[in-house]
């Protein structure tokens, strides 16, 4: 082949950032060396060379972002050919050479980090001296060209503030882009109710008694354990209970999924939890591991908080916020005691769940944490 595209990373898995080209153009290399490492929305991922030969040319630069299909590299002294994965002619100017240059590689310029880029040789050549990331900087010229005002109003916001914005890449973007589906889409209420859990043993795997809280709670009220199709309105229960379990990470937040938590035993979830966060951890966890949950779990309260309004991601329905374990005092049979309490937070989408299905569902957590 002539040109080596960007294969499919997973399902769902549809761009990339570059982070480190291991590869220069006149480079001799092997079938199975490593080009480059990417990261996606879910992981780090390394891809290999699919064949021997000498790079003549690499596409994108470190940071940019790239689209499944898009050519990566390109090998010398091959015949051209079209290995069927991108339809059109892909073009890739250099800097400089059309006054109208807009760097968009690929198809799907609205999430390339050069997307929709407009902006004069002289415009460019001044964000450099000033040292502006264009792909930072909002254009308010006419066809939404960058304009010098544009510029200097940037290097002016830096100056002042002292840095200068980044955008966001690998799993920070798939987040926001979440949030902002979840933000248009999702009808979003939330309930607020405590757990006394006084009776937990001191050594009590609060993470798997909450899993076991909701695969129990979904037995009582199956119409949280769901996915909605808001453009269809349709919606989707689901027979088993795969949980998405939020972990905080430098990164970003990743939501590995926990599987049919119903039918196993709480070393088997324990056990099974900890790879999930290991493999997390380690930025090696496959993007399948990753897709499916049938609900979330968010157990905020590890770090601070008491009561959220945890945000439901499409196309799932419901997330439990967990919030730090306190003590307060209680009435037991007419006395005060001192109980430790557990905050619990339910946002549901009203479009797809009932106020007296989201209260019941509730309520079974409760019943099911405090028995």
């Amino acid at each position: 082949m002539k040109f080596f595209k960007l294969p499919d990373l997973g399902e769902g898995i549809p761009e990339a950032d570059i982070v480190k080209w291991h590869v220069k153009p006149g480079q001799q290399i092997k079938e199975d060396q490593i080009l480059v490492s990417v990261e996606t929305a879910k992981a780090i991922v390394e891809v290999p060379s699919p064949q021997d030969g000498v790079i003549a040319k690499l596409f994108v630069n470190e940071g940019d972002t790239i689209h499944t299909g898009e050519p990566l590299v390109e090998f010398a002294n091959e015949e051209d050919e079209d290995t069927g994965t991108v339809v059109g002619e892909i073009k890739q100017a250099a800097e400089g050479e059309h006054e109208e240059d807009e760097f968009i590689i690929g198809a799907s310029p609205s999430t390339s980090r050069q997307a929709q880029i407009r902006a004069t040789p002289a415009v460019r050549a001044l964000a450099r001296r000033l040292n502006i990331d264009l792909s930072t900087v909002k254009a308010t010229g006419a066809n939404q060209f960058i304009t010098t005002e544009d510029v200097e109003r940037a290097a002016r916001l830096n100056s002042v503030l002292g840095s200068q914005a980044e955008p966001l890449t690998g799993v920070r973007k798939h987040m926001a882009k979440n949030m902002t589906l979840a933000h248009q889409e999702i009808v979003p209420v939330t309930l607020f109710d405590d757990a006394d859990i006084n009776h937990w043993a001191p050594k009590e795997d609060m993470t798997i008694r909450l899993v076991k809280a909701l695969a129990k709670a979904c037995t009582v009220e199956p119409h949280l354990n769901a996915w909605f199709d808001g453009e269809r309105m349709a919606r989707r229960l689901h027979k088993k209970v795969d949980i998405g379990i939020a972990v905080d990470t430098p990164q970003g937040l990743f939501v590995p999924v926990l599987r049919d938590v119903a039918n196993r035993d709480e070393a088997d979830l324990r056990k099974g939890l900890n790879h999930l966060r290991k493999d997390v951890e380690a930025r090696t966890i496959p993007p399948s591991e990753l897709q499916g949950a049938t609900l979330t779990l968010s157990n905020f309260g590890t770090i601070s908080g008491r009561y959220a309004s945890p945000i439901v991601v499409p196309p799932t329905v419901c997330i439990l916020g967990t919030g730090r374990v306190r003590k307060e005092p209680v009435a037991i049979n007419n006395e005060i005691a001192i109980h430790k309490i557990m905050p619990l937070s339910l946002t549901f989408d009203h479009r797809a769940v009932t106020g007296g299905e989201a209260a019941r569902f509730l309520q079974a957590i409760t019943t099911e944490l405090e028995s």
